[in-house]
């Protein structure tokens, strides 16, 4: 393959059998043009620290064959109500004293309902007035709601397409993936920055993975932020439960994805996501090197763990990694 990919072009025509032959390279040459490609966009040193809260946890309508939270599936969750503001207000500022330079804010519905966007705008406004980045993830949304939540200073919103358009069903039937993307399309309408991304270990192919990459690399806009998955098997989700039998994605397929996320996408946020308590310092470090500049601090993700603070502080010093300088 040509030596091209080591200056940046913005495409959105991108072709599966490119995205393939990315995948097919040897894995150091990957990983060069992945470290090269990041490099005309990010320092390489820095990386953005985010926390995520669960600000209305479980019983959530939809079928996501991973995800605790499902009403479908008995995983010991006991669902919630929406948190009060001034305690969301409390976690953001906890968040930010720890170190955190983005707020993610979450909720387990289907889809936002009318009479919850007060509540969630004033949180919004809210977290922004603490100098934080702010995020959500509420499910589907309708434009007008996505006009409400830019007007409160929402940054970015939140909707993964998960996986590929083939192999979707295989995953939620529930929400179709045209739904999704007719979301994401309300979000750019309104102004707000895209955090799309999906979920690796699904039981999906390579080719799944290709065609999941091709979808948001040839979105009218690519996602502004990126974030890459590593399925944390929950006991009573089937992909859970398949996955503990059958095993997940290998490391270094994992660090490929990650590499030709960044080529494809050259100016996202690549954000090293679920499942990094499974991961070495070594397949982090990996993933650093291939473009990923951003993960989560704080010790859940949602109602999945993640690395204690000491321990995300550790393998920073390690790599000599810094927060990422935010203007």
């Amino acid at each position: 393959m040509p030596d091209t990919l080591h200056t940046v072009t913005l495409r959105h025509d991108w072709t599966k059998a490119e995205i393939a032959a990315l995948f097919d390279l040897p894995f150091m040459e990957l990983v060069y043009q992945a470290a090269s490609v990041h490099r005309q966009s990010f320092d390489p040193s820095e990386v953005q620290l985010s926390q995520l809260l669960s600000v209305k946890t479980g019983g959530c309508a939809e079928n996501c064959g991973y995800c605790s939270q499902s009403a479908h599936f008995d995983t010991g969750l006991k669902a919630s109500k929406l948190m009060p503001v001034d305690e969301v207000l409390a976690a953001a500022q906890a968040a930010k004293d720890g170190g955190a330079q983005r707020f993610c804010m979450g909720a387990a519905w289907r889809e936002l309902k009318d009479r919850d966007v007060p509540a969630l705008t004033e949180m919004v406004s809210g977290v922004k007035a603490l100098g934080l980045e702010t995020c959500m993830t509420l499910g589907m949304l309708r434009p007008e709601q996505a006009v409400a939540l830019k007007e409160a200073g929402l940054d970015y919103y939140n909707h993964n397409l998960d996986t590929s358009p083939e192999y979707y069903d295989s995953v939620v039937t529930t929400r179709s993936y045209a739904e999704r993307l007719d979301t994401l399309q309300a979000v750019a309408d309104a102004g707000m920055k895209t955090c799309c991304g999906g979920i690796l270990g699904l039981g999906e192919s390579r080719e799944d993975r290709v065609s999941f990459l091709h979808q948001l690399a040839t979105l009218p806009h690519h996602p502004d932020s990126l974030p890459i998955n590593n399925l944390v098997a929950v006991s009573g989700t089937p992909l859970g439960e398949r996955a503990q039998k059958e095993g997940g994605i290998s490391g270094l397929e994992f660090v490929r994805t990650v590499a030709v996320a960044r080529i494809v996408c050259p100016k996202s946020m690549v954000r090293l996501s679920a499942g990094r308590t499974e991961m070495s310092e070594e397949l982090q470090a990996l993933c650093f090197m291939a473009g990923a500049n951003s993960i989560f601090v704080g010790d859940q993700l949602l109602t999945t763990p993640n690395p204690e603070r000491g321990t995300d502080a550790h393998l920073m010093r390690e790599l000599g990694l810094r927060p990422m300088t935010m203007t």
